[in-house]
């Protein structure tokens, strides 16, 4: 009878612990992103750090970032399982990277380049207050010609 009561209840009470402490989990790690989104200006998750991305899209954004000169805070998904799968709910978007601007998912690294090549990027930019390096390349140019 003992062993009834195991195998029946038991499966049961770790099924219940497990669906608990993992919505506890989804929900801090969601807190987490949403204080980093909502705190900074401009964030790339990425793979890697931008000193030494991981993959060719997070390389591809950081030098966007670079071109522009946007300071901007990162993040490693690479470094934490929970907030790699995390940022994927969190957006509703499957690939990474990701970059978000005050507080709103702008895209991954396809969408970053196209913004940077129609433009789109230098606008978005100036309505968080952030002039791009190349909108300053392009007036010193004009002042000198």
């Amino acid at each position: 009878m003992n062993s009834l009561i195991r195998r029946g209840i038991y499966p049961l009470y770790c099924n219940t612990f497990k669906l608990s402490t993992r919505y506890f989990a989804d929900e801090a790690v969601k807190e987490k992103i949403d204080q980093i989104v909502k705190n900074n200006k401009v964030v790339v998750f990425m793979k890697g750090i931008p000193d030494a991305p991981r993959c060719g899209f997070s390389n591809a954004v950081v030098q966007i970032m670079r071109m522009h000169a946007v300071p901007y805070e990162s993040l490693d998904v690479l470094s934490d399982e929970n907030i790699r799968q995390g940022i994927k709910d969190y957006s509703n978007w499957p690939t990474i990277p990701q970059v978000f601007i005050n507080g709103e998912f702008v895209g991954g690294c396809d969408i970053m380049l196209q913004m940077h090549q129609s433009g789109e990027l230098v606008e978005e930019l100036k309505k968080v207050g952030i002039k791009s390096a190349l909108l300053t390349a392009e007036e010193s140019k004009k002042e000198g010609a």
